[in-house]
């Protein structure tokens, strides 16, 4: 048996103060996982009737398991949360950070297909700032997770908020949602638009304005 891999105590700091996405630990390694997810993915493709000696197939189950645990779903485990060392504000900077146009490519968690979408994240800074890519690497982690839109907006927030101990924090997430393209109303052009605005960004009219004027150029 694998053994799981140790987390940072200040990694699980941060993501106690994150709003959790619903899970249960249920002990397994990642190898246990692959193995679980690989013995029932093969039963779901026998069921649709799926002929599982053809060598296009026949790897399959293992492929979508190892898919699931080590990438699609990485975010599910805290081991793999990114690296984030803040540095002290020695600038005195105290204006608007802003990133935009992020990738965001999740999973719809009541059907389990693709949600493609685009993060513009914003920050003002207080006593601590973060390297660039560690805004999209922070949204990159919480996507990789089974999600409903507006918890993965929050959780980007809440992780920014505790990271730079700020308030001032804005995030914008707008998705194509393809349980909605592929099944139901089969709506292949709209959109989904979601926000979370704290402190300057909730409370100053300029500065939300600023915010949503860049979250609005495309």
């Amino acid at each position: 048996m694998s053994r799981k891999t140790a987390v940072d105590p200040l990694v699980l700091e941060i993501l106690s103060h994150v709003r959790p996405t619903p899970m249960v630990q249920n002990g397994l390694s990642s190898e246990e996982k692959i193995n679980k997810i690989a013995h029932n993915f093969r039963e779901i493709m026998l069921t649709l009737g799926l002929d599982l000696s053809d060598d296009s197939l026949e790897q399959t189950p293992m492929r979508v398991a190892k898919m699931y645990v080590q990438e699609v779903f990485s975010g599910l485990d805290a081991s793999n949360f990114p690296a984030l060392t803040s540095i002290e504000n020695k600038l005195g900077y105290n204006e608007m950070v802003t990133v935009r146009d992020i990738s965001i490519i999740s999973v719809c968690e009541h059907h389990f297909v693709t949600i493609d979408g685009r993060a513009t994240i914003s920050y003002i800074p207080k006593n601590r700032v973060i390297g660039l890519s560690k805004i999209n690497r922070i949204a990159r982690f919480f996507s990789r997770r089974p999600q409903v839109q507006e918890r993965l907006t929050k959780q980007i927030a809440d992780c920014l908020c505790q990271v730079l101990d700020t308030e001032d924090v804005g995030v914008s997430l707008a998705a194509k949602h393809y349980c909605v393209v592929q099944r139901g109303v089969e709506d292949a052009t709209s959109e989904t638009v979601t926000s979370d605005l704290r402190g300057a960004f909730r409370e100053d009219a300029r500065t939300r304005g600023e915010f949503m004027s860049l979250v609005s150029r495309r």
